[in-house]
């Protein structure tokens, strides 16, 4: 609606009719009118970035964070395999919002037990390492645990993004040394990075 106000305004001062954008760009006077009044959601981009540029406007399309991605069944697969990797000896929540009102955020997952709080990440197939490890600090900043694991799938690509990068002062726990810790029910000591 704000994208059809903002090309009614600019019509209107340049003096322009709607028949006249639409000859030029190629479409219906009907649908000049649907833009402007924010009801034609159906528009192709390209006729929008048409009717724009009749009237003295460059469209320009940003995305946002806005959310949590979809996940897909990889991702579900790789924390069934993490949680029968380490077992039945902790509680387990998901998608636990964090403590901060208005925050859209959430854990993948949260593991509670002897008194340790664990948020739980998965990524099937990380492509920025550094991006991830600032947006994990925050998130353990802010999130009310007392740990953070990764769990990457147990592929040639992970393996290799967690070699190529210095992954070591965010996650100093060896990935082996804190599942054991998790099998048996302990606080791993520290962050980490494990492979399943």
């Amino acid at each position: 609606m704000e994208l059809g106000r903002e090309i009614h305004e600019a019509r209107l001062a340049h003096g322009l009719s709607q028949a006249a954008i639409a000859r030029s760009v190629g479409i219906a006077q009907s649908q000049v009118s649907e833009i402007e009044r924010g009801r034609h959601v159906a528009a192709q981009l390209g006729a929008l970035a048409r009717v724009a540029a009749c009237v003295g406007l460059d469209l320009s399309l940003r995305a946002f964070p806005g959310g949590q991605p979809l996940r897909d069944r990889a991702h579900i697969d790789l924390f069934d395999r993490f949680r029968r990797a380490i077992g039945s000896g902790w509680d387990w929540a998901s998608e636990v919002p964090l403590p901060i009102a208005g925050d859209k955020r959430a854990w993948d997952r949260v593991m509670r037990g002897n008194g340790v709080v664990i948020g739980v990440e998965g990524e099937t197939r990380p492509t920025d390492m550094q991006e991830l490890q600032r947006r994990l600090a925050l998130k353990k900043r802010d999130g009310g645990v007392d740990r953070l694991i990764l769990v990457l799938a147990d592929s040639e690509w992970c393996r290799r993004v967690v070699r190529l990068n210095d992954v070591e002062p965010g996650f100093p726990v060896p990935g082996k040394t804190a599942l054991k810790a998790l099998v048996e029910g302990r606080d791993p000591g520290g962050d980490a990075i494990v492979l399943v």
